[in-house]
């Protein structure tokens, strides 16, 4: 009866603390020696259960959250900004001739865009231009390897539509915060506005929505 009295009131200490606990029975009148026994609470599985499931399912609702914030953060520079992209790619040419492969707004409130400028053979230029008057702030070669700056150049050539004219495109679907030359695949310039993400053709300048597997699906093609 003792014994019976002291799992009763452990099992109870367990549903109230929400835990395991060990439950030792004292010897009885027999002499037995004690055991020990494990209460569960069927919250301690049902816990563990929703974390197994509820994982996957939390960290596809932060993607989308932080996707969101970055936008909402993209839509805030951009309106603060005096500045278009398609003109901060003119400003940096203008002082450092060459070919833009890209342009991106700083997301950090220093409203600045920055752009990428390669020069014929193959060096690359960050120059940065106020988004606020679009004078340039500062112009710095890239002392990396210059093959990359080599294969924008050759990814674009035969191109018709300049990184300025891809931004002006893609300005119909929101204001530009971000075009680059992507060349995964069949290059193409991809803007990011506050509309989404668009591809703008290299020769006909149509815009078209971005998605992340349309490299792979050319490529099985």
């Amino acid at each position: 009866m003792k014994r019976n009295l002291v799992l009763a009131t452990v099992a109870a200490a367990a549903l109230i603390g929400g835990g395991t606990v060990a439950a030792y029975a004292g010897s009885g009148d027999d002499g037995a020696s004690p055991r020990q026994s494990d209460v569960r609470v069927a919250g301690d599985r049902d816990d563990t259960a929703r974390d197994d499931d509820g994982g996957d399912r939390h960290d596809g609702r932060d993607d989308d959250r932080d996707g969101r914030d970055d936008r909402d953060e993209a839509r805030s520079q951009a309106g603060r900004t005096g500045v278009t992209a398609a003109d901060a790619i003119a400003a940096a040419l203008e002082r450092t001739p060459g070919t833009a492969v890209s342009a991106e707004l700083d997301d950090d409130g220093s409203r600045v865009w920055e752009v990428t400028v390669v020069k014929g053979d193959g060096t690359e230029h960050d120059v940065r231009v106020s988004a606020g008057d679009g004078k340039v702030l500062s112009d710095r070669r890239d002392d990396d390897d210059d093959r990359e700056g080599r294969a924008d150049l050759a990814a674009l050539k035969g191109a018709s539509v300049d990184a300025r004219e891809a931004a002006e495109a893609a300005a119909a679907k929101g204001v530009v915060v971000e075009i680059d030359l992507d060349d995964d695949g069949p290059a193409v310039w991809k803007a990011e506005t506050t509309r989404g993400e668009w591809n703008v053709d290299l020769k006909s300048g149509a815009v078209t929505p971005h998605h992340d597997d349309d490299h792979d699906d050319r490529d099985d093609d």
